[in-house]
């Protein structure tokens, strides 16, 4: 959870049991329930306002992965997929693979 382990959690709970005492604390993790609570709610509004907002292939998804709507996953879904699926040789036509030992052409004024 959050990238803690156990040790951490009993050490947050210990620290907050020393800071807001014994009587405080059920309260004080009911009102943190409803936040999360809350703020799930909140987040599951926003999806589908989203996907509402989207249209066509979105529409009624209840469920839209939001990693789906970044560049780099689009570029690698639909570029680098493609290019994997490609079964033509990566060598262009008139092009031969270098020798062993063979030094690669330089062009100086390219750099």
């Amino acid at each position: 959870m959050f990238g803690m382990g156990w040790p951490e959690i009993l050490v947050i709970v210990i620290v907050a049991t020393l800071v807001f005492g014994p009587d405080k604390l059920p309260d004080l993790a009911r009102q943190a329930g409803r936040f999360l609570n809350t703020a799930r709610k909140m987040i599951d509004n926003a999806k589908n306002d989203l996907a509402g907002e989207m249209g066509g292939d979105f529409a009624g998804i209840k469920d839209l992965n939001l990693r789906d709507l970044d560049p780099r996953e689009i570029v690698r879904r639909n570029i680098i997929e493609a290019m994997e699926a490609d079964d033509t040789p990566a060598v262009d036509k008139g092009r031969r693979p270098l020798a062993d030992g063979e030094r690669a052409p330089y062009d100086a004024e390219a750099t």
